[in-house]
């Protein structure tokens, strides 16, 4: 097994674990056919011959099927994790092994051996980058700039990425042309409402064991993601309310029946709460303060910035872990607030996140604007 991580530059957790990761990796490869049929293609015409991609993605199964198509181009593909609790040791590990792909990633790593992963990638001096959540850019144009002169564009997978993408762009900052697989229709319409939907519920569920009937959730931000988690939330009959800073978008809310009132209102009223924003702090410390006793708050935006952790660290008296993903906030006056996945992806540091079928699409798109920025960079 030894030699297997000698062969190939990796930190994972333990490549025993790669037969099980195989597996689960050939059961998501079953709902995934559109992303079968770029790999046939990708594995005639070879359109990423000698291009070395550096991708910093959620390492699911879903991803592995990616990074797999990739190498069927002729990519040279580097993966690390975006997010320390969302990798699938399993998986990583079979990756390694079956398929020779160089994977720095470790679920529960620490923020030092985040970033460590993250360089470990850019020493590779990738020439397209594959983000989701826009660290590998941000890394780049801020402690790495060395790797500029090589790199012809990248992608990004999430709205949180773009978001931070278009500010350097505004900013006439950005140094190399990316796509924003996140715009796609095929990608924000389909994974964001369908798959967070159902993903976040998942992980939330598994999490706690709460039942969603006659629960009073609130849902914060009414974007795609936001709209696709009331969804599913009053499907299993939740009683749904929405926080939304948008007019517009909190008028949809109310058409699409649900009750709509700023924060301070709903902190008061709700048991699980769960923001989907990209912003920072929507829900704070005056928030925190309000909340019925049992609360449970879960964020699947992808930084855990969404939640004011800090400020509800400054008014509890005690902290402990009561489930796995669930650490509870004792206040002065003895209610509890309930905390889960240290406030990162709820989807993926609970449950699997989105299921594969949903993710066929967003990955199509990526391996798809990975050929185009070979072909049309100097374009761009």
């Amino acid at each position: 097994m030894s030699s297997v991580t000698e062969k190939v530059d990796c930190d994972i957790k333990d490549i025993g674990l790669a037969d099980k990761g195989k597996l689960r990796i050939e059961w998501a490869n079953n709902s995934m056919p559109v992303l079968n049929l770029i790999k046939e293609r990708f594995e005639k015409e070879k359109p990423l011959r000698g291009i070395t991609l550096g991708t910093c993605l959620h390492v699911t199964t879903e991803t592995a099927n990616l990074a797999i198509t990739l190498k069927a181009g002729g990519a040279n593909v580097y993966l690390c994790a975006s997010n320390p609790l969302s990798t699938q040791d399993d998986v990583a590990a079979s990756l390694v092994r079956d398929h020779q792909i160089p994977v720095f990633a470790i679920c529960g790593e620490d923020n030092e051996t985040y970033y460590k992963h993250l360089n470990s990638v850019l020493d590779a001096k990738p020439q397209i980058t594959m983000d989701d959540g826009a660290d590998l850019v941000s890394v780049i144009h801020s402690k790495r700039t060395d790797l500029l002169e090589d790199i012809i564009g990248g992608t990004e997978e999430t709205t949180t990425g773009v978001i931070r993408l278009r500010a350097m762009e505004q900013d006439k900052v950005l140094k190399f042309p990316i796509v924003a697989v996140n715009d796609a229709d095929t990608k924000h319409f389909f994974d964001n409402r369908y798959g967070t939907g159902q993903s976040t519920l998942d992980g939330i569920i598994r999490a706690t064991n709460l039942l969603l009937a006659g629960t009073t959730v609130v849902v914060v931000g009414y974007g795609w993601c936001g709209r696709g988690v009331a969804q599913k939330a009053e499907g299993m009959g939740a009683n749904v309310i929405v926080t939304e800073v948008d007019p517009l978008k909190g008028l949809e809310a109310v058409m699409d029946g649900f009750r709509v009132m700023p924060m301070a209102e709903a902190a008061k009223i709700g048991r699980i709460f769960v923001t989907l924003t990209g912003n920072i702090h929507v829900i704070r410390k005056e928030h925190f303060e309000v909340m019925k006793d049992g609360a449970v708050v879960a964020n699947s935006g992808h930084f855990n910035v969404e939640l004011d952790i800090d400020g509800l660290e400054s008014i509890a008296r005690s902290k402990r872990q009561v489930r796995k993903f669930v650490d509870e906030y004792t206040l002065a006056d003895g209610r509890k607030i309930n905390i889960l996945g240290e406030g990162r992806l709820i989807n993926l540091a609970a449950a699997e996140g989105h299921p594969a079928s949903v993710m066929d699409m967003s990955f199509a798109n990526q391996a798809l604007a990975a050929e185009y920025m070979v072909r049309e960079s100097k374009n761009l």
